[in-house]
């Protein structure tokens, strides 16, 4: 059972009691004491977090003059809309809910990439004997369920020049490391590289892991800090000030993966450790930009070329104008010691 399996269920639980309190935010407080922010996560804490909970225990946020609050949601869909109506102030998201949000008319807007590549992956085990997307003919694909993810597949198989009758697809939400080794389906999509994949290594299992813009998929940004617009556009400080914390936070997790993985356990009550260990030794190296610009800086280029896919592919209405969705006006750059 996988660490993502393992504290859905706690989640849910830690959720519900999140959102029975979580009316209108109060306002700020100013005057040289802490700005509170309140920041609602995609899901159970896990080792995506490391740059936060890092930055938590090693006190860059109080340090910056935030006390930050992280939630964990009972819905993953819900961070956007509370971040939309004002009742929380940052949100982890995923680049297309972001892209969804602006299409349905949600005033959000991706601040900063936090894991600025695909996770999601096609994952399968030798004996399905699944080389590449040709290979998935007469096969059957576990999905989660997510419409995005149905996108992914269709594109997937198309350019496998295969349709969706030459596969069987079942949905079995977040069962999708059990329905792979269970023998249920031969493959899974929406399984994460560093979760799923890092998981089916551990237990000896010699998996395939191909992440999707390695299968005609336009690379994206799997994880992102949203705001609203509104607080973009009025109030921007805090948001530079927690991406600069935010930073510092996932450096040092780099530069000690051990007290990374500490922090992650000492969040996200129930996890197994030596499991956690290796997801955060597969993740680390995915959090910092590694010369390719700022830290949390998102390509316009890719943007735009992966919300022409959402758009060809029916999930979103209308293509965004380049550049729409996003922001990296807010990310600190260089920042003084």
């Amino acid at each position: 059972m996988t660490n993502r399996v393992q504290l859905f269920l706690a989640s849910a639980v830690l959720g519900a009691s999140v959102f029975a309190g979580c009316g209108e935010k109060e306002e700020s407080i100013r005057g040289g004491q802490a700005e509170q922010l309140e920041l609602m996560l995609d899901f159970f804490v896990n080792p995506d977090h490391a740059g936060i909970y890092t930055a938590l225990e090693n006190g860059h946020f109080a340090g910056a003059g935030l006390d930050v609050t992280p939630r964990v949601p009972s819905d993953p869909a819900a961070p956007i809309k509370l971040v939309a109506s004002g009742q929380a102030d940052l949100a982890v998201s995923y680049e297309p809910e972001v892209l969804l949000a602006r299409d349905q008319g949600l005033p959000v807007v991706a601040v900063a990439a936090i894991v600025p590549e695909p996770l999601t992956s096609l994952i399968s085990l030798p004996d399905a004997e699944i080389a590449d997307p040709s290979d998935l003919r007469g096969k059957t694909i576990a999905t989660a369920g997510i419409p995005y993810q149905d996108a992914f597949l269709g594109r997937i198989l198309r350019d496998a020049r295969l349709s969706p009758e030459d596969v069987k697809q079942v949905s079995v939400g977040l069962g999708l490391e059990q329905a792979v080794l269970s023998g249920e389906a031969d493959a899974m999509l929406g399984g994460f590289k560093n979760v799923e994949g890092v998981s089916l290594e551990e237990r000896g299992e010699n998996p395939q892991v191909v992440p999707v813009d390695k299968l005609g998929i336009p690379t994206y940004d799997e994880l992102v800090l949203v705001a609203s617009s509104e607080q973009v556009e009025e109030d921007p400080e805090p948001i530079r000030l927690f991406i600069a914390a935010l930073e510092r936070g996932t450096e040092d997790a780099v530069d000690d993966p051990d007290a990374a993985t500490d922090a992650i356990l000492e969040a996200g009550d129930g996890l197994d450790p030596k499991l956690t260990q290796a997801e955060i030794e597969a993740t680390l190296p995915l959090l910092l930009p590694n010369g390719k610009g700022p830290f949390g800086q998102m390509d316009e280029g890719e943007w735009d070329e992966f919300a022409g896919f959402l758009a060809d592919e029916g999930f979103i209405k209308a293509r965004p104008e380049p550049g729409d969705g996003f922001t990296n006006e807010l990310l600190p750059g260089e920042i003084p010691e």
